[in-house]
């Protein structure tokens, strides 16, 4: 076990449980979850220093803070949830599974602040969970989702799912494509192995949901937005860019 997964579990953990206790007390200040996000934030930015990540972030001027953006990236890593957390400045929720709403403390604080906890599959009560992430959006906060709907092996793009995308268009809101480069070698996935390294996070322009006729046209419109700044910038970080084989629901369900 290398320091940087020794600071994680005995630095990091602790401080993330004692954040969510207290964002339980902050909910109830602010029902509207801000204050939760700002201290999210903060632990995003505070977990990259002490675990010796440098981030570089391309695109910054491609959002404007307080505007309303459905974010869609790539996942290769553990790290890109308070990675992205620290690194974009917008009022931020997560759509993550349904399973995380039933652990104690951490459900109850994700779901007071606003995150949105979607069911699997294709069903009618799956769907129906995925667009209630259109009422935050309408809120004013922006909402993250990882349409690939598990973390990457080896840093290539998995297939999307069209959930992020009906979102989209049921909200009226722009899609910010975010490129992730190298958290695969942060933290690999089957591992508990975290390592200290570079993260090249790349923004891309927002686009417009009415601009295309169908989701699946978003999708692939986003897809390729993405899968572009992969292969352009993923060779001077050591990832393998490119389409890599469907792998099981991890983070989010089909949509």
């Amino acid at each position: 076990m290398n320091l940087q997964t020794l600071l994680f579990f005995l630095v990091l953990l602790p401080v993330m449980f004692f954040g969510l206790s207290i964002g339980l007390v902050l909910n109830l200040i602010d029902p509207t979850g801000d204050l939760f996000y700002r201290m999210t934030a903060w632990w995003g930015r505070f977990s990259a220093t002490l675990l010796g990540i440098s981030i570089e972030v391309e695109g910054a001027e491609h959002y404007q803070p307080d505007k309303t953006y459905l974010i869609v990236s790539n996942h290769a890593g553990m790290a890109d949830i308070p990675l992205i957390l620290g690194s974009i400045r917008l009022n931020l929720r997560f759509v993550a599974k349904e399973e995380l709403g039933r652990i104690p403390i951490l459900g109850w604080t994700l779901k007071g602040s606003g995150y949105v906890l979607i069911k699997r599959g294709q069903n009618r009560e799956a769907l129906q969970s995925l667009l209630d992430a259109t009422v935050q959006l309408k809120k004013g906060h922006s909402i993250h989702i990882f349409p690939e709907g598990t973390r990457s092996v080896d840093g290539r793009l998995l297939p999307f799912k069209r959930g992020a995308f009906i979102i989209a268009r049921k909200a009226g809101v722009p899609v910010l494509p975010v490129t992730i480069i190298g958290s695969n070698l942060i933290t690999p996935k089957k591992s508990l192995k975290i390592r200290k390294g570079h993260i090249r996070m790349v923004i891309g322009e927002p686009i417009n949901p009415s601009s295309f006729s169908s989701a699946e046209e978003l999708q692939q419109a986003v897809h390729d937005a993405i899968a572009g700044n992969l292969e352009k910038h993923s060779s001077t970080l050591g990832s393998s860019p490119g389409q890599g084989k469907k792998m099981e629901d991890d983070q989010c369900p089909e949509g």
